[in-house]
């Protein structure tokens, strides 16, 4: 049990930002996204060779597009005329989402940055 614990914290990071690729892809509705496979395909890679560099940078690369998202969240909350129940919602889900994103792509940089000054 202890085993499958250490190793299932060893990969969270890349699986979480894997299942979070997934979802963005499904919530385009389109079957040849290129963003989403081209993410998909780089963290496969990071989850093949497990390269310091490569986990700084993709952790870096996750930061730049959900700040890039805060902005969009922000936009788009700003065209509520008066706040109703879908941008309470908005604000909820959207708002943990990518706090959640940005919480584990900065972990995911302290992971391999230690990995890498080991």
């Amino acid at each position: 049990m202890a085993n499958l614990l250490r190793i299932s914290k060893s990969v969270f990071h890349e699986l979480y930002l894997i299942g979070a690729t997934l979802y963005y892809w499904s919530l385009t509705a389109t079957v040849l996204n290129p963003v989403a496979i081209t993410l998909l395909l780089i963290l496969g890679f990071q989850r093949y060779t497990k390269k310091p560099i490569t986990g700084v940078v993709i952790a870096d690369i996750f930061i730049l597009a959900n700040l890039f998202l805060v902005f969009a969240l922000l936009s788009e909350l700003s065209e509520f005329v008066v706040a109703s129940r879908k941008y309470y919602v908005l604000l909820g889900v959207g708002s943990a989402f990518l706090g959640i994103n940005l919480i584990i792509a900065f972990l995911m940089i302290s992971k391999y940055m230690k990995a890498a000054l080991v």
